[in-house]
């Protein structure tokens, strides 16, 4: 069994099954020499984040491939990466991983529900005319939806002191071009439409703890340390390529 792990961040598996791909910015510094000057603009918590990074990562930018054969892997799991890849690259994507799955392999996709975050903000619209902290609830329920796609720095360094921060964006460059933002948002309808796109068949919704991928809950991916759901109230889907 093989399956790949896509944009994994630091949320990898152990497992000799999974190969945890990612090519973040933090990645990149660890790497290189100019690591041992990342005290200089980097916060405690984040250097600490920093070293405490897994090991098991191959760094590789997703934008140029996936660095496997054709029919190749048995399954591809990719959680909260495809909203940050600008939306005409994303049927490119789609497509890498359909070439390299192996017939009857299986793509499951995981991203931030929409539709979900849309109807959060009308639910509970008229509670904001209703209560005494009305404009930081109405931020954040507007926040939820479209402050990934609007911010023009890295959440982190937007934390940062006035230096520190200056220096880290003219480092680390522009934030939507790195792919720190969202680029687009995706429901049922739009991201079933793309699988089917891109030749995937037999599609369906998911939670976080089922899935067709097999004995998939040993491996912990949709889990945080307490066993619950990672990211919650995330989209689950899955397909499959039949041919």
């Amino acid at each position: 069994m093989k399956i790949l792990n896509l944009g994994c961040g630091a949320k990898t598996s152990d497992s000799e099954d999974i190969v945890n791909i990612d090519w973040s910015i933090l990645l990149r510094l660890r790497k290189n020499n100019l690591m041992r000057f990342a005290s200089f603009f980097l916060g405690e918590n984040r250097i600490k984040r920093l070293k405490e990074l897994p090991n098991n990562i191959q760094v590789h930018d997703l934008r140029k491939g996936i660095p496997f054969k054709e029919f190749s892997v048995d399954a591809v799991y990719s959680s909260h990466v495809l909203e940050h890849i600008d939306r005409q690259d994303v049927p490119r994507f789609l497509n890498e991983i359909f070439r390299v799955l192996k017939p009857q392999g299986i793509i499951r996709i995981v991203v931030p529900n929409f539709s979900y975050l849309c109807s959060e903000y009308i639910k509970n619209y008229n509670k904001c005319f209703e209560c005494n902290n009305s404009r930081i609830l109405h931020d954040n329920f507007v926040a939820d939806i479209i402050e990934q796609s609007v911010r023009r720095e890295c959440s982190g360094t937007s934390k940062q002191k006035k230096f520190p921060r200056k220096i880290e964006n003219l480092f680390f460059g522009d934030a939507r071009k790195r792919g720190e933002t969202h680029q687009w948002m995706y429901d049922q309808f739009n991201l079933k439409n793309l699988l089917l796109d891109a030749s995937f068949q037999e599609i369906k919704v998911h939670s976080f703890l089922t899935s067709d991928i097999a004995d998939w809950g040993r491996y912990g991916l949709d889990l945080n340390n307490q066993g619950e759901e990672y990211k919650p109230n995330s989209l689950y889907m899955e397909a499959r390529k039949i041919f």
